[in-house]
């Protein structure tokens, strides 16, 4: 039997409802993002300054996603990186479900570093581009973390599959926890728990403290 075959950066969310269960909750505060009890190390809290003292003189929503990138977006992601699971940047993904197939490069993503490759993706990220090639980043997400939630599941066959995901706007944040069952039918659930949105230049701390229990989540059972 053929398979429809997309890329993250083409899939509509008319695709998606076609071969997926969608289900989206509405924005709240999730045991997930409940962060206030998490702590934050001396040294931690001082990069955290720092990164917010630099990222008050960019003028984020006139430079190019490179630059965003770079000095917006990766800083804390790294920051938030526990033993071996590590952020890696222009990841590929691939999966196949058995009425479609998702590809593409995904341009963050959390997972356990296994000889300079990425095994197990906990988060992903999509960085939000702008001008005439932007477009709505949320159903790129979607399928990323399908694609995510499938290779996971390839190794574990654990069902539902617990994935988040991330998608920025300039130096907003917006996180999603996402559970993707009945994998292996014809017809996949995706349920979707998504936040507020986050802005970096005054809530650093909180979006790194998100980022720091996502991560801790997963530690144990990457080592």
């Amino acid at each position: 039997m053929m398979t429809t075959k997309f890329t993250f950066s083409n899939i509509t969310l008319a695709d998606l409802t076609r071969f997926v269960n969608l289900q989206e909750e509405s924005i709240q505060d999730y045991e997930w993002t409940q962060i206030d009890s998490l702590p934050v190390t001396n040294t931690e809290t001082q990069s955290l300054q720092e990164l917010t003292a630099r990222l008050r003189k960019t003028p984020t929503l006139l430079v190019n996603e490179a630059t965003l990138w770079a000095r917006v977006i990766y800083p804390l992601l790294v920051l938030a990186e526990q033993d071996s699971i590590q952020v890696w940047s222009q990841v590929p993904l691939q999966a196949q479900y058995a009425k479609f197939e998702l590809e593409g490069i995904a341009d963050g993503v959390f997972g356990k570093m296994v000889i300079g490759r990425v095994k197990s993706p906990y988060l992903v990220l999509v960085e939000t581009k702008r001008g005439v090639e932007g477009q709505n980043p949320v159903v790129q997400l979607y399928a990323e973390l399908l694609a995510a939630a499938h290779l996971n599941w390839e190794q574990d066959h654990r069902v539902p599959q617990e994935i988040f995901g991330c998608y920025t706007v300039a130096d907003i944040w917006t996180f999603v926890r996402a559970e993707v069952s009945e994998i292996d039918t014809d017809l996949p659930t995706l349920r979707i728990e998504p936040s507020r949105e986050y802005t970096e230049k005054t809530e650093a701390e909180t979006i790194f403290k998100i980022l720091k229990k996502i991560v801790s989540k997963h530690v144990k059972t990457a080592t």
